[in-house]
């Protein structure tokens, strides 16, 4: 027999396995490279958001842009939960520099990883088709196109998240010590820049008893949980002294959307799903779907904690359900036209809420829009008054918006008392300060009120109401924006604070985003 003669027969001979082999190269670089460049493209999608930031955002922007040596001891009274992210976009901008887009890029990064990982552990549980699916879902989820584009820490936690889940199931399958050692250390970063990562540990675990692993994996998964435990525990046991910090969350905030894609998802999972390996699709989805949000309503039950956010990598479990649910379907079906329908459906339906999270309405709070609007209604040589510290790092962001103005209240500015909103006078001084002045731009929150406990804001408050009469406020996002004129007459004095006839208008710049009620 020639050459030629057995080429075919031996090339009919390729077992199974091998041939599995062969395919398998390019579905995983189509699975890993198709849902990233889509991740990408929506997060690029309007990431500027009309150059507006929101008040979290502006405090990353602001602690950012400090030393690393300033972020520490910042840390050492607030935000210390968040201290390796900071000191992460702090590196970030010495790079690339400090402005919008180098704020918002590194979660698209992060978030288009995240969609890589989401689609390589449905490849490895429920075949190619599931692992494309699930990857392509995973960023058009409307929690994960808005965080996407957000300048704090929730993407890069979903995308270390999504990773050590990835070699929590590789570790069941081949076991390698290194593999433990890599989702151990994964497993910290991400419980390092946001502590409620640890839930999803919580999951994992139970992940592995519904699988009934053998013991030496549960042992050995059991050693690097032990692991992050005690990584995280100092910072855990320090960050508890700033509890105060959770304090405005007086219930659960959008807890909705959770409770839908949970439904939705137990849902998908009564569906005969692929099986691959000895971890089951559905018993790694379900639990890091819904274990973490829900271990955070039980503890709200004594302090309320539960923000969407906070277990933003739940999504994970709803994109490897309905990934792995519309390949059962697919599969189910004799004709692709119904899959084909139901997907345009769904993509329609999308439209109006990817278009409104690139608005800056989308978000709580609009921090250039005070900025703003503070430097639109103020003068120069007015007074400026916070009800409230959080304002002060709001307009921060631009020095420009507050350049002309006078902070009566300020004993100390936020970099130099290694704070978030500055250092503020006695009640008295305060007072004091404000008969200084003809006419003083005082920002509150949206329903104009302050804490009567609050001896300084109400120092501020009573003066205002005795001295002073509105003269317009200007309502934005997050926050009002209130001008204040001295009553005693209308022809201002010589002073700090005084104003000639012909002194009107702004000092220029941006439009507030607001109504203003004369």
């Amino acid at each position: 027999m020639s050459l030629d003669e057995r080429a075919p027969a031996e090339a009919r001979t390729v077992s199974p396995v091998t041939a599995r082999r062969q395919t398998a190269g390019p579905a995983k670089a189509v699975v890993v490279i198709v849902p990233l460049s889509l991740t990408i493209a929506l997060g690029l999608w309007g990431i500027r958001r009309e150059n507006t930031m929101w008040g979290d955002e502006s405090v990353t922007y602001q602690l950012a842009h400090r030393d690393l040596s300033q972020i520490w001891l910042t840390a050492q009274h607030v935000d210390l939960v968040h201290a390796l992210y900071y000191a992460v976009m702090h590196e970030i901008f010495g790079l690339f520099g400090g402005g919008l887009l180098t704020l918002r890029l590194p979660s698209v990064l992060a978030m288009s990883v995240a969609a890589s990982g989401v689609g390589l552990l449905a490849l490895r549980l429920a075949g190619p088709r599931a692992g494309l699916l699930a990857g392509l879902v995973f960023p058009l989820l409307p929690q994960v196109q808005k965080y996407a584009q957000e300048g704090r820490s929730y993407a890069m936690v979903c995308a270390l998240v999504t990773w050590a889940t990835y070699m929590l199931v590789a570790g069941v399958s081949h076991r390698a010590r290194w593999r433990w050692a890599v989702y151990g250390t994964t497993m910290l970063l991400a419980c390092l820049l946001h502590e409620f990562a640890v839930l999803a540990l919580v999951a994992h675990g139970v992940t592995l008893v519904a699988s009934r692993v053998p013991r030496p994996v549960l042992r050995a998964w059991s050693t690097a949980a032990a692991g992050v435990v005690a990584g995280l525990l100092p910072l855990a046991v320090r960050s508890a002294g700033q509890s105060g910090q959770v304090a405005w969350i007086g219930g659960p905030v959008r807890l909705r959307y959770f409770l839908i894609v949970a439904v939705v998802g137990v849902a998908c999972a009564r569906a005969t799903l692929g099986v691959r390996g000895p971890v089951r699709l559905s018993a790694l989805a379900v639990p890091i779907l819904v274990l973490p949000g829900l271990l955070l309503l039980i503890a709200s039950l004594v302090k309320p904690l539960f923000v969407d956010r906070y277990v933003l990598y739940s999504n994970i479990g709803i994109a490897l359900l309905l990934g792995a649910w519309m390949d059962y379907f697919h599969r189910r079906q004799r004709s692709p036209r119904n899959a084909w329908i139901a997907a345009i459906a769904v993509l329609a339906a999308l439209v109006p809420t990817s278009l409104s999270l690139r608005t800056p309405q989308s978000r709580s709070n609009d921090a250039t829009a005070v900025g703003a609007a503070v430097r639109k209604e103020g003068r120069p040589g007015d007074g400026l008054l916070y009800f409230s510290g959080q304002y002060r790092a709001w307009t921060a962001t631009d020095p420009a918006d507050t350049r002309f103005l006078t902070d009566l209240a300020l004993a100390q500015d936020p970099v130099s008392s290694n704070t978030l909103s500055g250092v503020e006078l006695p009640a008295r001084e305060i007072a004091a300060r404000i008969l200084e002045f003809d006419r003083i731009v005082a920002v509150r929150n949206p329903a104009g009120a302050h804490s009567p406990a609050d001896l300084r804001d109400e120092a501020k408050a009573s003066t205002l109401r005795r001295h002073f009469r509105e003269d317009g406020t200007t309502r934005v996002g997050g926050a009002r924006v209130t001008v204040y004129v001295r009553e005693h007459d209308q022809a201002p004095t010589a002073g700090p604070g005084s104003k000639s006839p012909e002194a009107s208008g702004g000092v220029g710049g941006r439009s507030a985003q607001g109504v203003v009620i004369r």
